[in-house]
């Protein structure tokens, strides 16, 4: 049993006391909707899992008879607020009620199911089959009892996943669920609930993109991803999912690498998770600065996205040396490879600051590795500096971050030794050549702008600007030039050198 997951606590004794953990405006409110509702409302799904694993459900989930828009409308109103999301469709019969900054989710019978023993047993799982009264919780034993009709506690218990009957075919999402259940809560496939995933694996195809990619976003924002997504790979689901990894399956790399390139890429999402939670021990002295980038909203998805994704493109572009017989290589895979990610991001609608923060750190992570080789032979340059620093821009801690966990991946004889110490000293000498050097040196306006070159020296806009700004930078960088005069006489020398431009004097 996965030491993480907490015991059950074997009964619902302390369901009425986590109730009355809630706003008592809105324990009284739900007392009263048990008649208006139809009947008794119930606690069900995975708020009575979590309190019975002993962990924190802020969120409640509820089941009624029927008309569950209208209980939600009339706890709304006892309330006196909160925003009303109906969830019905598709002959299901669900809606929301967001108060306070709480998810109160209500449900009605599912399926054509008579009673609450039935509707529980067309959920996903059996650890989620599970219901109390609510009434019951609040007589003077606080007591009541747990109804469960598929032996979900019976499975919490043994730390075992099991999937309720025809549950993947009703809703083939509820298999990528039961991968997130899993990360989440340390709890092991059945072997039955393996096979179901075996056999309906192809059917996730018919879900839609956006419930796929929320799915995904849960399971790579745990902490147990990687033993997630390599379940994934051994069930096939994975490559329904994103068909661009599979054919790294047994395409061997050189030999600092042990791992062909699927399983390299998995094992970088691996190393990434182990870096995440310590970057300190990978960049000694560097810890704020990277524990600050790690904690902006949504970065560790990204993060953890570039490690599983980021060498997708080399068997697209695998070859052999031209001077080396037998020696393989994959020129301008990381290229390939943002090409490739842009297109999972369109498919799974992913946002465009996502795709785009991924797709960066795939187009540049070979970017450490190169000035790595160039720093064991000779000094770092401002340029290199410059250079790397305006293609990564805020997303350098997560360049070097990536190249860690892509390092940590590799164990192949032929790997220098020494590459993650490398990796750290050289993010710790570019931090300081950008703190003390470069920010300085381009801080404050402009010295020379595109009006500048248009106007003064009578260019017409195009890549001669950009070389030419770029360029300019750089003297600036390099302390060649301070100020507007300075650099209008370098703009005037390098025009002179080109043989282009008419200044207008």
């Amino acid at each position: 049993m996965d030491k993480k997951r907490k015991n059950p606590a074997g009964g619902v004794k302390s369901f009425g006391a986590r109730l009355q953990r809630y706003p008592q405006e809105l324990v009284k409110a739900l007392l009263g909707l048990s008649a208006p509702c139809g009947g008794q409302l119930y606690l069900a799904g995975g708020t009575v899992r979590d309190w019975l694993l002993g962990r924190p459900a802020g969120d409640l989930d509820f089941v009624v008879r029927s008309g569950a828009e209208a209980c939600c409308r009339l706890l709304q109103s006892a309330l006196g607020g909160g925003t009303l999301v109906p969830l019905s469709g598709k002959g299901d019969d669900a809606a929301r009620l967001v108060w306070k900054g709480l998810t109160l989710d209500v449900s009605g019978f599912r399926g054509g199911a008579q009673g609450l023993e039935d509707d529980l047993r067309l959920r996903d799982f059996t650890v989620n089959a599970m219901a109390v009264s609510l009434a019951d919780l609040m007589d003077e034993a606080g007591g009541g009892s747990l109804i469960d009709p598929t032996g979900g506690l019976a499975d919490l218990q043994t730390g075992r996943l099991q999937v309720c009957d025809r549950a993947f075919v009703d809703d083939p999402l509820r298999m990528l669920r039961g991968y997130r259940l899993r990360a989440v809560l340390g709890l092991a496939f059945s072997d039955a609930t393996q096979g179901a995933i075996l056999a309906c694996s192809h059917l996730i195809a018919e879900v839609a993109a956006e419930r796929i990619n929320h799915e995904l976003d849960l399971i790579i924002a745990s902490d147990q991803a990687y033993g997630a997504f390599e379940g994934m790979a051994e069930s096939g689901i994975l490559w329904h999912i994103i068909p661009e990894l599979r054919p790294g399956l047994g395409v061997q790399q050189p030999g600092f690498h042990h791992l062909d390139v699927f399983h390299h890429c998995l094992a970088a999402l691996e190393g990434m998770e182990e870096v995440l939670q310590q970057p300190g021990r990978f960049f000694p002295g560097r810890e704020e600065t990277l524990s600050g980038y790690i904690a902006a909203p949504g970065m560790r998805k990204k993060l953890k996205w570039s490690a599983l994704l980021h060498d997708m493109g080399k068997p697209l572009v695998k070859g052999e040396h031209p001077q080396q017989k037998g020696r393989v290589t994959f020129y301008n895979h990381d290229r390939i490879g943002r090409d490739l990610l842009l297109e999972v991001a369109r498919r799974l609608k992913w946002s465009k600051e996502v795709s785009g923060t991924v797709g960066s750190l795939i187009e540049l992570h070979m970017h450490p590795f190169h000035l790595c080789n160039v720093r064991r032979t000779a000094a770092l340059s401002a340029r290199a500096c410059l250079k790397i620093w305006k293609k990564a821009g805020d997303d350098l801690p997560g360049l070097f971050l990536l190249a860690m966990a892509d390092s940590l991946s590799c164990r192949g004889k032929l790997k220098p030794a020494g590459m993650e110490e490398d990796l750290a000293a050289l993010f710790e000498e570019l931090q300081q050549t950008i703190d003390r050097v470069v920010r300085p040196a381009l801080s404050g306006p402009r010295l020379i702008t595109g009006k500048d070159l248009k106007e003064r020296f009578n260019l017409s806009p195009g890549p001669v600007f950009a070389t030419i700004l770029t360029g300019l930078e750089l003297a600036m960088v390099e302390g060649h030039v301070h100020d507007r005069e300075e650099a209008i006489e370098w703009v005037r020398r390098y025009l002179r050198q080109e043989g282009t431009g008419g200044e207008r004097l």
